[in-house]
């Protein structure tokens, strides 16, 4: 089986292409952004230029920081209310395109901030657009939500089809004004999620090539891309492979690979993409006697070898500190093991498991 039901454009000067359908969606749109991104990159002015263009109304809401939490929605949900907007934009990365799914849903089905991830609670939705200005988190065409709950240190995400967006505008441009440490953080989210497209029981068929050739993308281009960031080639094939991760978990899910990630986020504010990338090579020793055929189809068809892969990994700046004495250590087991997305691994993952793999991140302090 295969679903997507989100309209995609994928081009330089994507906005233009899309104003037809931008304009048949809404009559108010809620830009939903960060503080600056979606300014830097361009595509906030030319977003409001096609929305001029058409005589649509709009009001921002750029107040999605890097990890968006529940209260955040509940702040955007209260502004579309309030300004009668029937469109929701994200412009940004995942946290601006995440938090507009939560938004636009919290505010069809008038939901509290305890009950954002009830999805039996979930049973329309205004129309969604995402505009990604980043190359990672691929959320521009998934059904998927992660949000922060303060007051737990936690990070959690739902899933319903209704939070598909209608149309995914990307312009590789869009990512010429990226930071190094962002371009290289986000490669590696999307790294992920291809590589878990490979490693979930519910991995499909269908997208095997495009997951080769969203991680072939990856390992060709990263490098020079971090060496040339106005090269935009390169930013485009980087744009490509995220792309394809999203359109991968949308149907894939993801496995422990984001689950211990998750707490290294909310716990020490580690940056998403980092987070996966520091315990990569770790979950794929884990798999791959369980995986040994697909993986190694992986790497004939990449033409290297898992040794050169890891290599390769090895290459970037992947570490950070990660102050957590054993007491800690042992009280985010239970939730690594709780969280929804373990129950997608190819085999059964036990608290030993998880114990070592984050034992390994503290010989890294």
């Amino acid at each position: 089986m295969f679903y997507l039901p989100t309209r995609i454009i994928f081009a330089e000067h994507a906005m233009q292409t899309a104003a037809e359908h931008i304009a048949s969606l809404g009559r108010k749109a809620l830009i939903v952004c960060g503080k600056t991104s979606a300014k830097t990159s361009g595509a906030l002015d030319e977003l409001l230029e096609v929305l001029q263009q058409s005589k649509m109304d709009w009001v921002e809401f750029a107040q999605v920081g890097e990890n968006p939490d529940i209260h955040t929605v509940i702040r955007g949900k209260e502004l579309l209310v309030k300004e009668v907007c029937d469109l929701v934009i994200a412009i940004g990365g995942g946290s601006p395109i995440d938090a507009a799914k939560a938004i636009s849903l919290a505010a069809a089905n008038d939901l509290k901030a305890d009950e954002i991830y009830n999805v039996s609670l979930m049973h329309k939705a205004y129309p969604i657009i995402a505009i990604p200005t980043t190359a990672g988190t691929g959320s521009e065409v998934t059904q998927y939500s992660v949000l922060t709950i303060p007051e737990q240190k936690r990070k959690a995400g739902f899933g319903t089809d209704l939070a598909f967006p209608k149309l995914a505008i990307l312009d590789p441009r869009y990512t010429l004004s990226l930071p190094e440490k962002v371009t290289l953080h986000t490669a590696i989210d999307a790294l992920s999620h291809l590589l878990e497209g490979i490693y979930s029981v519910n991995r499909n068929p269908h997208l095997t090539l495009l997951i080769y050739r969203g991680i072939d993308n990856i390992i060709k281009y990263l490098s020079p891309c971090l060496k040339e960031p106005k090269h935009l080639l390169y930013r485009k094939s980087l744009m490509m492979a995220s792309l394809y991760g999203g359109m991968t978990i949308a149907h894939s899910s993801t496995t422990l690979q984001h689950s211990i990630g998750y707490p290294l986020t909310s716990e020490f504010d580690i940056p998403h993409g980092l987070a996966n990338g520091m315990v990569m090579q770790q979950i794929m020793d884990l798999y791959y006697p369980a995986l040994q055929a697909e993986l190694d189809a992986l790497f004939q068809y990449l033409k290297i070898s898992r040794e050169y892969f890891y290599a390769w990994l090895d290459g970037f700046p992947l570490a950070a500190q990660v102050p957590m004495p054993d007491e800690m250590l042992e009280a985010k087991i239970p939730e690594i093991m709780s969280s929804r997305n373990m129950a997608n691994n190819p085999i059964d993952v036990g608290a030993e498991d998880i114990r070592r793999i984050l034992k390994s991140l503290q010989k890294d302090q």
